[in-house]
């Protein structure tokens, strides 16, 4: 299970919006078959293993992340071809988060005689496929929202003590390649206008994380703005780089001048219904679950990152904090939240890793996948 866990971490990128999943075919203690799953070459992992193993499935163990699928997408159910394949047993990490089939494909196993098993690494399976179970089961995408902190819990120096359009750096290098890992992981990422204003960020996938296909990720990241007025500068790095990638979301009276400068640039323009002063937050998530976009990083400011908490739409928490401290007045986590401590104890199976200097302290809010640990 190690095994078709590594295989199905390395679709990073290449899967979504389906899930990620690895599959190892093992007879008389030898492996005669494995796999993963890409989006663009249909096959499942259950499917690219048993071509793999050909003959040598008849009487082997498949091992897979992901419960066996029972049903017709764009591939045939891959417990049918199991069966067909002659495995005598099968181990799954977890269930399929799908209420509507969530143990069909391991029922239709054992009906035909094949031993199941299920639960085996289910922890680490699960978190690989978060944002797939919170998108089937919730309908909208997997938001995490990440800061880099102070020591004292402040996201940035007030703005007189800074430099204008320039980002002020509290992490180190280590924890600044931590994050674009986690943006390769991520479907898009999104920032407000205040965070465009203030740093100029681009927001691009600078991992470097190459698949078996010679490319970056399947599509790419689509990088996300919240405009309500369109201020966004068109000389700015995101309107810079932009080629379709970039999306910023306006309210119905911004200028239709604006919307057609930014579109010539390259950028996609789309109007949302505002709440008080702010966007629509829900209906942001809509425009992005129409997408097909499972999974969201927040890269915002305190206003922004206090709005999606208050209307708890954050599921995930990822906190960078430096061994700086920027003491009174600085700009703080969340407008409305007080300090991150206390939203710290709030989340649920933490964890704290180190990054260079830096401390990482990331937990859930809501559990995407909605229920216990689960074995049939």
């Amino acid at each position: 299970m190690s095994r078709a866990l590594e295989l199905a971490l390395a679709t990073v990128g290449h899967a979504s919006p389906n899930p990620q999943v690895g599959c190892v075919i093992v007879r008389d203690s030898g492996i005669v078959g494995e796999g993963a799953h890409l989006y663009d070459d249909l096959d499942h992992a259950e499917i690219v293993a048993l071509k793999r193993a050909g003959d040598r499935a008849r009487g082997a163990t498949a091992y897979v992340t992901l419960e066996p699928c029972s049903h017709q997408g764009r591939t045939g159910p891959c417990a049918d071809a199991l069966i067909a394949a002659g495995v005598r047993r099968v181990v799954t990490a977890t269930v399929d988060p799908n209420p509507q089939v969530s143990g069909a494909g391991i029922r239709r196993l054992r009906v035909a005689g094949v031993e199941v098993d299920v639960g085996v690494m289910q922890r680490e399976a699960r978190e690989m496929n978060d944002a797939f179970a919170q998108f089937i089961r919730a309908g909208r995408p997997l938001i995490t929202l990440k800061s880099g902190l102070s020591a004292d819990g402040m996201l940035a120096p007030p703005a007189s003590a800074r430099t204008k359009q320039q980002p002020y750096w509290l992490t180190g290098p280590e924890a600044r390649i931590e994050v674009q890992q986690m943006r390769h992981c991520a479907d898009a990422v999104l920032t407000g206008i205040g965070t465009v204003l203030a740093d100029d960020p681009a927001l691009t996938d600078r991992s470097g994380i190459v698949g078996s296909d010679g490319r970056m990720r399947r599509r790419p990241l689509l990088r996300v703005v919240l405009d309500s007025q369109l201020r966004t500068p068109l000389v700015s790095k995101l309107v810079r780089t932009a080629s379709g990638d970039v999306l910023v979301l306006c309210s119905a009276s911004a200028s239709p001048d604006r919307v057609g400068a930014l579109e010539t640039a390259g950028v996609q323009v789309k109007r949302v219904t505002s709440k008080d002063r702010w966007l629509d937050l829900r209906v942001v998530l809509d425009v992005l679950r129409e997408r097909k976009i499972l999974s969201v990083l927040l890269e915002c400011g305190s206003e922004l990152n206090g709005a999606f908490l208050a209307d708890g739409l954050v599921d995930k928490v990822a906190l960078f904090y430096s061994e700086k401290g920027l003491g009174h007045g600085a700009v703080p986590f969340a407008t409305g939240l007080g300090s991150p401590f206390a939203l710290e104890k709030e989340m649920q199976q933490v964890t704290r890793r180190k990054f260079g200097a830096d401390t990482h302290v990331a937990g859930y809010l809501r559990d995407p996948w909605g229920d216990p640990a689960v074995t049939l």
